[in-house]
């Protein structure tokens, strides 16, 4: 049997990392930078026996509400198509079934998908439930170092949510909001406060629905 130490979570936010490692995962965060997250991934994958890209992610599919969870073993983006092996993929859909959590392919973009129009483009073209900034990169290196993969993740923005310009600022290194860009981009534009609370508190949301599925990886992960 391997121990947890060798599976590891790539997270964006500080946030996120702090949910994973109170459950016992050493987690990496990219902190949004796409190139930075491959970077530090393949800089330890060698001492892993599965990658798992956890944290929050923006709806796709309609139906998703904040706090839904995904449990997926399947990846997809705009350069291909990734899916763990038969029989860790089936071990992943009964974990998902157990929890209550969605099941479908999660898209990996390059760019955050800010409106209504971007997502439900993203939708239509590949099918996926969520989006967020990491599960490709995790799933294509995962797919290099023949190691499986997961995303688990919980909606923070619904498909008919649009982005505020705030929350589109990249984050610091360390995974956490620039206040003083944030606060600056506020003060420019006031009429996004509203949005941007309703996202604060949806946030949290996934952030709060998080612990559970963290929790329940650990069966999953630590019985190869």
């Amino acid at each position: 049997m391997h121990r947890l130490s060798t599976v590891l979570c790539t997270s964006g936010l500080a946030a996120e990392a702090r949910i994973a490692r109170a459950a016992g995962f050493p987690v990496l965060i990219g902190a949004g930078d796409r190139e930075r997250t491959a970077a530090l991934v393949e800089s330890v994958v060698n001492g892993a026996n599965c990658l798992i890209s956890f944290g929050v992610a923006g709806a796709l599919a309609p139906n998703l509400r904040a706090g839904d969870v995904i449990i997926s073993a399947e990846v997809v983006s705009v350069d291909g198509r990734w899916r763990a092996d038969e029989r860790f993929s089936a071990r992943v859909a009964h974990l998902a079934r157990e929890i209550g959590a969605f099941q479908g392919p999660v898209f990996g973009a390059s760019v955050i998908l800010a409106s209504e129009a971007e997502k439900g483009r993203a939708w239509r073209e590949t099918g996926a439930l969520a989006v967020d900034l990491e599960s490709d990169v995790v799933a294509r290196i995962a797919t290099l170092a023949g190691i499986p993969f997961l995303v688990a993740r919980t909606i923070a923005d619904a498909a008919h949510r649009r982005l505020p310009p705030a929350a589109l600022i990249p984050l610091s290194g360390g995974g956490t909001p620039n206040l003083a860009r944030v606060l600056g981009s506020v003060i420019r534009r006031p009429r996004q406060i509203g949005t941007l609370v309703r996202l604060a508190l949806e946030t949290r949301m996934a952030l709060e629905a998080l612990a559970g599925p963290a929790s329940a990886l650990r069966g999953l992960v630590t019985a190869f």
